[in-house]
């Protein structure tokens, strides 16, 4: 790739504060890096609680939800220095009971993958990134939202690529690579616990840790040292205030523990169109130059 071509990085999630919590510190560090660095959220996350404590009972945050949370996004594109999208469509919300009640109707989850691939392939063909992150096949956690933003995702990079395939959405694109986003991994949260524990600082994790004995874990290919930005990810989860707790796990870790025990965001190399060495301690690996 000639070295004047920009590096660009486009970061696909379900709902607005999952950009904070995964992999916000590594795209900090590459927008410090002079990379441009777009964030899309399928939905307006209209439809997700209020995790903040503080918050909840706030009949004006309650009756104005949707625009809150846009604010918010807008409030953390900015401390990251990211680009962002909203790429349109309505939160599914997280279905609770036995069993389950049905989706709601019109929802992103149920819209049809021809629809949403669509949506996503007119953003990559416009942006042009060579990179793209998004969630495996479990969506990081089993929310109908982020099993659609893995469809999604892995439709679009194959789709864009294609000239024959949504001929109306701009002129192809081919994304050099995609990976999975692996910020909550046993590994991790091993680490970081056995560190609280031999500091004797309470830890968070022990019962997430109990309960994921038999989860099978996930081969982390490329690790990406971002300790320096630490706080602006930080920064940027607390200002997604109707989700997050400043009480809560996030911040349950100190940071200097963090950067010395685990500094780097974690990925999943799904596929790539060139080729690579692994490990990699760079998403661009293969592309600077």
């Amino acid at each position: 790739m000639s070295s004047d071509t920009p590096l660009r990085l486009l970061a696909v999630h379900a709902h607005p504060d999952d950009e904070s919590s995964k992999g916000a510190a590594s795209m900090a560090r590459y927008v410090a890096e002079g990379c441009e660095v777009l964030v899309v959220s399928c939905t307006g996350g209209e439809r997700g609680d209020i995790l903040n404590p503080r918050l909840k009972g706030n009949a004006e945050v309650e009756a104005n939800l949707s625009q809150v949370r846009r604010d918010e996004m807008a409030s953390a594109a900015r401390i990251l220095g990211i680009q962002h999208r909203w790429l349109g469509f309505v939160d599914s919300g997280l279905p609770e009971g036995d069993p389950l009640p049905p989706l709601p109707e019109g929802c992103f989850a149920l819209q049809p993958l021809d629809v949403t691939t669509e949506a996503l392939v007119r953003v990559i063909r416009e942006f042009r990134p060579q990179v793209m992150t998004t969630y495996d096949e479990n969506g990081g956690y089993p929310h109908p939202d982020h099993i659609m933003t893995h469809a999604v995702s892995m439709s679009a990079f194959e789709a864009a690529a294609d000239p024959a395939r949504y001929p109306d959405a701009g002129e192809a694109w081919s994304v050099s690579k995609i990976y999975y986003n692996h910020g909550f991994s046993r590994a991790r949260l091993e680490a970081l616990h056995n560190a609280m524990v031999e500091e004797g600082i309470d830890s968070p994790f022990a019962d997430w840790l109990e309960s994921w004995k038999h989860r099978r874990e996930r081969m982390m290919t490329t690790h990406v040292e971002c300790s320096k930005y630490f706080e602006l990810r930080d920064q940027a989860l607390l200002a997604h205030a109707t989700q997050i707790d400043p009480e809560g796990f996030f911040f349950a870790v100190p940071r200097d523990l963090q950067a010395r025990v685990w500094p780097t965001d974690d990925f999943e190399l799904r596929t790539s169109r060139i080729g690579v060495t692994l490990p990699e301690d760079d998403l661009f690996a293969g592309l600077r130059g």
